[in-house]
């Protein structure tokens, strides 16, 4: 459509917004996601998920809070383009210097296929829209991860508020998210024609 952001302007636009949020609002927004992801597993559920960086809302007590609850927390571990492997968090005491400036587990590497065992997949965004539409930051990991997921995982985009907005450009390889998890707004649905739950 004639005048619609691409990709590259919402992910401009986003990074510099996230730039500018301070220690105080990211630790209490982290500390409300930490509260907020706890209600997502139980016990002998297996959850993929990451550890936030670079300006990403929340910090690793998301993790503790699945492991909390019991749940077998898997980490991606960035190799070559392709699907990520997996690794099995223990604790922020299991975690090391990775490519990207990203931080991954010491323990085994775990095959790509390992996804499919997730009943859960925290997927980070740069933005997702109320139809599941999820903006990345481009490099393709999670696009070419996903299509291994079991049909029935709940896939959750994890995103600051205001980066749940109404309509993002999408292409044909783009997997769609269920839910968006917000700091504020908790969990919520996403859908095609639906809105977005205030509960």
């Amino acid at each position: 459509m004639p005048g619609e952001r691409t990709k590259y302007a919402w992910r401009g636009e986003i990074l510099a917004t996230r730039a500018q949020v301070g220690s105080a609002e990211h630790a209490v927004d982290a500390a409300a996601l930490a509260v907020a992801v706890a209600g997502l597993a139980t016990e002998g559920d297996i959850v993929c998920a990451y550890v936030p960086i670079r300006g990403e809302p929340g910090d690793p007590r998301m993790l503790d809070a699945l492991r909390g609850h019991g749940a077998t927390v898997l980490l991606p571990v960035t190799g070559e383009p392709g699907p990520l492997s997996w690794a099995r968090y223990e604790g922020a005491d299991s975690l090391r210097a990775a490519r990207y400036g990203l931080l991954e587990p010491v323990t085994e590497t775990l095959p790509p296929e390992a996804v499919a065992e997730a009943t859960t997949i925290l997927v980070p965004a740069l933005a997702v829209d109320r139809r599941g539409v999820r903006l990345g930051r481009g490099a393709g990991y999670y696009d070419r991860t996903l299509g291994a997921a079991r049909a029935d995982v709940r896939l959750i985009a994890v995103v600051r508020d205001n980066e749940l907005v109404d309509r993002l450009p999408e292409e044909p390889h783009d997997r769609r998210m269920g839910w968006a998890l917000t700091p504020g707004g908790g969990l919520a649905r996403l859908g095609r024609d639906l809105p977005v739950s205030p509960e």
